[in-house]
């Protein structure tokens, strides 16, 4: 294996509380050294002037399809677009056909990323058998064989006291539950916000409080299991504010946000394009403000994709009948430093800490740090290339999201994967 030098990068280590213009050796898959140092013989040097040099990003929430929806994503595409996206370590969802409950599925997982060698898959498996709310998966096995949580994704569970076994057997085993919160019968039939929008727009609407009763409800349990509890994808001022109230108390309740929910409101749906259809829906302006606020003051621990590729046929059937989604991976780390960072909203270092640090504290995995002696997942990106977001051009099979033609700022150059590169100026290897 190749010795890497990156020279001259402004590195950003939130893990180390590190920002500073240092260098950085890899070798034999591992931060050699980190700073200062004497430049050694036989290595490939990458010039990373003016670009950022940051922990591997890590993606706690992703569908990559595979089993049995590969004509929308597979393992190998998805690990392609989380590369190209400056992703290390990604985890996937268990709502595949048939559903993650199982041994074997996380193994699957395990196995097809090492095959590909692109990026490291930490599965999450579901919590109850074919997600039907029934019946609890083996949760301790599929642990014991790689998954790093448990989720109903798509769904909640319904049945409080199945959910309140479940947190009983994670808190003992140490793994996270990955709580997707709507009550079902709340959002029965909605396809976007309730609202003034929706009304006008004549479509039936999910009301907000459909999604804070169960983070609410999940929180009291979490509470009385000390279960470690990871809130996805919150859309709602009010969910916030429930989340806020709880970390007073814990601090085994995590929370994250997808690039769209900071980004887009209700207000920007016409009824037409199912690009602007996701689950949880595009909320108003208000909560987009909240969402914001709550990113830069901590609340919102984490940015994560919700990366939801389908095929063009089925998004094409209209917003009543089209599926939810969208693909986000190799799009998040732009729409983020461009709303987020340029905007003044965080801090670079904060952004990489969202997009790397905290989310292996909250798996308890040892990356998300340029630390001498840890694995060498590294990104290199310049932060200042200005381009136009282009689906043609994604690695993903998924082309469905609202931001094409959107003009970002940022541009991962080079990724870096147990000191070997994935990418590099921009190209898959």
């Amino acid at each position: 294996m190749k010795k890497i030098l990156i020279k001259n990068g402004r590195v950003i280590d939130p893990a180390n509380n590190f920002d500073d213009v240092a260098d950085v050796l890899v070798e034999d898959g591992k931060i050699a050294a980190a700073g200062s140092f004497e430049t050694p013989q036989d290595c490939e040097t990458i010039d990373a002037t003016g670009c950022w040099v940051t922990p591997g990003l890590i993606d706690l929430h992703v569908h990559f399809r595979e089993p049995g929806q590969t004509h929308k994503e597979d393992i190998a595409s998805g690990s392609a677009a989380a590369a190209l996206g400056g992703f290390t370590t990604v985890c996937t969802m268990p709502n595949t056909n048939p559903v993650g409950d199982s041994v074997d599925w996380v193994r699957h997982q395990i196995a097809r990323a090492k095959e590909i060698g692109l990026v490291d898959i930490l599965p999450i498996a579901a919590i109850t058998m074919g997600q039907k709310g029934e019946t609890l998966a083996p949760i301790a096995e599929m642990a014991a064989a790689g998954a790093v949580g448990i989720s109903e994704d798509g769904m909640s569970v319904k049945n409080a006291k199945l959910m309140k076994e479940a947190m009983e057997i994670t808190a003992k085993l140490g793994i996270v539950v990955f709580d997707h919160c709507e009550d079902a019968k709340l959002a029965s039939g909605g396809v976007m916000n309730e609202g003034e929008v929706s009304k006008k727009l004549g479509l039936p609407g999910i009301p907000r409080c459909a999604e804070d009763v169960i983070i609410a409800r999940d929180i009291v349990l979490a509470q009385a299991t000390d279960a470690k509890l990871h809130i996805c994808h919150v859309a709602t001022k009010a969910g916030v504010d429930i989340i806020a109230d709880a970390k007073k108390r814990t601090s085994l309740v995590t929370a994250e946000i997808a690039p769209h929910h900071f980004i887009l409101s209700d207000e920007d749906i016409d009824g037409t394009d199912t690009n602007f259809k996701m689950n949880p829906p595009l909320r108003t302006k208000s909560d987009v403000a909240a969402m914001i606020e709550a990113l830069a003051e901590g609340t919102i621990d984490v940015i994560a994709t919700d990366h939801a590729p389908h095929h063009a046929d089925e998004k094409a059937k209209g917003f009543l009948e089209a599926p939810n989604g969208i693909v986000g991976l190799e799009i998040s780390l732009p729409l983020a430093l461009t709303e987020l960072v340029e905007t003044g909203i965080l801090t670079p270092m904060a952004l990489i800490n969202k997009m790397s640090t905290l989310p292996a504290k909250i798996l308890g995995i040892d990356k998300g740090s340029l630390a001498v002696g840890r694995a060498a997942d590294i990104t290199i990106i310049n932060p200042t290339a200005r381009h136009t977001i282009d689906p043609a051009n994604f690695a993903s099979k998924g082309k469905n999201m609202p931001f094409a033609g959107r003009e970002v700022v940022g541009k991962v150059r080079h990724t870096i994967y147990g000191g070997k590169f994935t990418v590099k100026e921009g190209r898959l290897q």
